[in-house]
């Protein structure tokens, strides 16, 4: 899939729980906030849970940031994305 289709498909599922796998073998489980040109940004589930990504601290770092009320995931790093069910939220 191309950067733009993830793109559209994250403005698709923007509100949702989604698991997204990235190129380099992480994992981020959230809801989509929002998405720019460059990025997704997820509000970390139930961290209780051990679902939650993890943010460190303040917008624009290097490989995103916990900025926007999320994880920020850059598209051109995403290898797939799918929508949780709400058994796992």
């Amino acid at each position: 899939m191309s950067v733009g289709q993830y793109h559209s498909l994250c403005q698709r599922y923007r509100g949702k729980a989604v698991e997204i796998r990235c190129n380099d073998g992480k994992v981020h489980r959230g809801v989509i906030q929002r998405v720019d040109r460059n990025r997704v940004y997820l509000q970390p589930l139930n961290r209780s849970r051990n679902l939650g990504g993890f943010g460190y601290g303040g917008y624009g770092r290097y490989g995103g940031g916990y900025g926007y009320g999320g994880w920020g995931v850059a598209l051109g790093a995403i290898a797939g994305i799918a929508l949780l069910s709400l058994f796992f939220i």
